[in-house]
């Protein structure tokens, strides 16, 4: 699904887990994207040596801490990226920025239910830790950078329905970060897309099913002209 929907936007997704290609692969690389779904050590090391040879590029470097906070493994590794690299842009939902700000929040699988929390301090908290963007996916997402907070209201509350959102805009926000040197800039453009192709598939959709194929379509057919016309960036 990930990379259909990078595929969909003119993007060139490789798709890598072995350490014997990481540096091959990197070096062909405008962006990494680093992806904490399904840890384990070999893979870790992996995105570590991925990760280190990125920085050494100036390639920006996208992590998407999913899960952090459900298990002590998954935490550690998520805080192990963030302190051994130089990552450009975080993007996760609010029990994982919770989790890497230490400010709680209980996960249920992959989708997070969390107490009353300043959601805007934590992002501001954890991009003024790593120096970071952060950017904090919910019913309205926040794109941070240390005391500046961008309010993006795109969406569809059906994008929640469908396993693998969050994925797909972590990737489109390193195809944004590819092409875009600021990465505030490449971050808020990005969910802005993403959300107004989130809202055109909820229109066709009947079910969620439907809406993924119906956001693949979306992601396909909608143009900068149509970001400008349809976002709401407060």
């Amino acid at each position: 699904d990930v990379a259909n929907a990078l595929h969909a936007i003119g993007a060139r997704p490789v798709m890598a887990i072995a350490i014997e290609e990481v540096e091959d692969i990197v070096s062909r690389a405008d962006a990494l994207v680093l992806n904490l779904g399904t840890p384990d050590p070999p893979r870790m090391k992996a995105m570590l040596l991925a990760g280190h040879y990125a920085n050494r590029l100036g390639l920006p470097v996208i992590f998407d801490p999913v899960g952090a906070g459900a298990s002590k493994f998954r935490i550690e590794a998520a805080r192990n990226i963030l302190s051994e690299l130089r990552v450009t842009i975080i993007r996760g939902n609010k029990a994982e920025i919770g989790a890497l700000t230490e400010m709680g929040g209980e996960l249920r699988g992959i989708d997070a239910a969390i107490g009353p929390t300043d959601l805007h301090g934590a992002a501001k908290m954890l991009s003024q830790r790593t120096g970071t963007v952060v950017v904090l996916s919910g019913s309205q997402d926040l794109v941070v950078r240390n005391e500046k907070v961008v309010a993006i209201e795109k969406g569809h509350p059906m994008m929640g329905q469908v396993t693998g959102t969050g994925c797909m805009l972590s990737a489109i926000i390193g195809a944004f970060a590819a092409v875009e040197k600021d990465p505030m800039v490449a971050a808020a453009g990005a969910v802005a897309f993403f959300g107004l192709a989130g809202e055109r598939a909820a229109l066709e959709a009947k079910g969620p099913g439907t809406f993924k194929s119906a956001l693949l379509d979306a992601l396909f057919t909608l143009r900068p002209e149509d970001i400008e016309a349809g976002a709401r960036i407060v």
